[in-house]
């Protein structure tokens, strides 16, 4: 699994100019997923995403999570994050998961997020033309991939 982490003041996600997830401070997750991502690599990333300390302490230091300040997380799938670019200037995107495999996984990364942060978590439509808008805070953008553990 590969997500780009944003740290935001407010996000929302529309589809056909209906809003289907948002929220204020917190987190904009965009997750990409493979065919060998497993049970494990969710509760890792998921571990990782609300205990990710990139939010201000009273000192104006990055020293507290999601949790920390009750702040949301909307999620939204995203195959093209594990676009290919080696090749020519037209992407491939072979490594993203299809449908059949991704959704239950997106799913059940939902379940595992709601679990860790305590709450429901905003979310995309799988699959749909999103329209992502977002007012991003600092900025802040973290890259996990749970296949390079850094």
């Amino acid at each position: 699994m590969r997500v780009v982490i944003q740290r935001v003041k407010e996000a929302s996600v529309k589809v056909d100019d209906k809003i289907t997830g948002a929220i204020d401070f917190g987190l904009l997750v965009f997750l990409g997923i493979e065919d060998d991502d497993d049970i494990e690599d969710m509760k890792w990333l998921s571990n990782k995403i609300v205990n990710l300390r990139i939010f201000n302490d009273e000192a104006g230091v990055m020293n507290k999570s999601v949790i920390d300040i009750a702040g949301g997380i909307l999620l939204v799938s995203q195959f093209t994050l594990h676009a290919s670019t080696k090749k020519g200037n037209r992407p491939s995107y072979i490594k993203a998961s299809k449908p059949e495999i991704a959704i239950p996984k997106y799913e059940k990364m939902i379940q595992i997020l709601a679990q860790d942060l305590g709450k429901t978590i905003a979310t995309g439509i799988f699959g749909a033309d999103m329209k992502v808008s977002l007012l991003n805070d600092g900025p802040v953008t973290i890259v996990i991939d749970t296949k390079n553990k850094e």
